[in-house]
């Protein structure tokens, strides 16, 4: 069965063309932040310590490694290679899936094990956000790239990470709210709402339902956070910690707008089949 390659034929023409500018844009901010990424692995490779302490020397960079210098630069190489690889249609699906498989087996390998509590802060952040973001990676090149297993489950790791996400808000709701820029006001406000907001779209991308406008909330909500919280701080420290947070925003907000344009509604999905058999 083959799946069209353009799932915007049914859309207005002014919505299909809004689609594909921000799904182009979306794809060149995920590709730059994985290159970064890489870039300041390659840039961190010697250090052998952390602030969580040094019993855990790791690489301070998403996804965390041992401070093993050749496996370091391996990793690095490999993910300024897959960042590169994702802006280019011949190079789309195999980076991608590399790029995938490679966030899946740091974030199972390598932090899983140190954090056996999943709703633990450590490990969120340590293997759920590579696991997010290789998520995003196979969901990149849309249902037609990669087989449709992949496709299915990359939505169920995603929404189970966003829950996640969500349910931790309400967990660290105190810390959280202090993050928000003191003249931005209601800072308990906004994190409810976006705890809120993260648990309504996994819920979406588990069910099916409205993935196309939860890809675009959550893009949206970690642009907000990109300029509000993460950039200002790395103009005054240079602390790796602060702008491997940057990365992994902008990876985010690009990676979810890199799909509004390929998602579909599962009525929409459906009918797709259908007329396909036809």
């Amino acid at each position: 069965m083959n799946i069209p390659r353009d799932k915007t034929l049914n859309q207005p023409q002014s919505t299909a063309t809004w689609l594909i500018i921000l799904g182009r844009l979306g794809r060149l901010l995920f590709s730059l932040a994985i290159i970064g990424i890489g870039i300041e692995t390659l840039i961190c490779s010697y250090v052998s310590s952390h602030s969580l302490g040094p019993h855990y020397k790791v690489v301070p960079v998403i996804p965390w490694l041992p401070a093993i210098p050749s496996l370091v630069y391996l990793v690095g190489v490999i993910l300024v290679l897959c960042g590169a690889g994702l802006l280019f249609q011949r190079t789309l699906v195999v980076s991608s899936i590399t790029l995938g498989v490679l966030m899946l087996l740091c974030g199972l390998a390598f932090d899983v094990p140190r954090h056996p509590n999943l709703m633990s802060a450590e490990w969120r952040t340590n293997a759920l956000e590579p696991i997010a973001i290789g998520s995003l990676a196979w969901l990149t090149p849309g249902l037609g790239g990669i087989p449709r297993w992949l496709h299915r489950t990359s939505r169920y790791l995603l929404a189970f990470a966003l829950i996640v996400f969500g349910i931790a808000h309400f967990q660290v709701l105190t810390f959280i709210a202090s993050m928000v820029p003191g003249w931005i006001p209601w800072h308990w406000f906004w994190t409810v709402f976006f705890g809120v907001a993260f648990i309504a779209a996994g819920v979406s991308f588990a069910t099916g339902f409205l993935q196309r406008w939860a890809a675009l909330g959550v893009g949206l909500m970690f642009a907000l956070w990109t300029v509000t919280i993460h950039l200002p701080p790395v103009l005054a420290t240079p602390d790796p910690d602060k702008w491997s947070d940057v990365f992994i925003v902008v990876a985010l907000w690009g990676g979810f707008w890199a799909l509004v344009r390929d998602l579909r509604d599962r009525k929409d999905l459906s009918l797709g089949t259908a007329s396909n058999r036809a």
